[in-house]
């Protein structure tokens, strides 16, 4: 993919992308990064994302709702170099990350709330490929996403 910079996509889509409002922080060693997008809405209960790691991502972008949930972080190192090695392109997270150091050196995009140590309880409930919606804006299964320092963009049709 080439390189991804959400000012210059801003530029040329205009009003046709939506714009998520600056409430996440880049964890992964790819800063920007962009791919279709396959859903999660889950709470405080990361089974179906760990689950869902072990499937070939083709530079796909997997998006979680978790409900900004403090108390249990949705992605670890784990699960994170299970998402890399099955080729997807990163990981937006409405939740926390743990492992952040090891975050860091995963070749994965992955942009969360923030970080906390507790893991999560696992209980098989959550929701695959929902629309979700956080931040201004609605995640649909099959559309485009794009992140970098700069943020988050959403659009209906590939912009690269």
């Amino acid at each position: 993919m080439p390189i991804i910079s959400t000012p210059d996509l801003c530029d040329q889509a205009g009003d046709s992308v939506q714009i998520l409002a600056p409430i996440l922080k880049n964890f992964g060693a790819k800063p920007a990064f962009g791919g279709r997008i396959v859903t999660i809405k889950c709470f405080e209960d990361n089974s179906l994302v760990k689950e869902q790691g072990q499937v070939d991502g083709e530079q796909q972008v997997r998006v979680v709702d978790g409900g900004a949930s403090p108390r249990r972080a949705l992605l670890g190192d784990q699960i994170a170099l299970a998402l890399a090695e099955h080729h997807w392109a990163g990981i937006v997270i409405y939740g926390y990350v743990r492992d952040v150091d090891a975050l860091a050196d995963t070749e994965l995009g992955i942009q969360a709330i923030g970080a906390i140590p507790v893991k999560t309880e696992k209980r098989g409930v959550g929701d695959l490929n929902v629309p979700v919606t956080f931040g201004g804006v609605t995640f649909r299964p099959g559309e485009w996403l794009y992140a970098d320092n700069n943020g988050v963009v959403v659009s209906p049709v590939a912009l690269i």
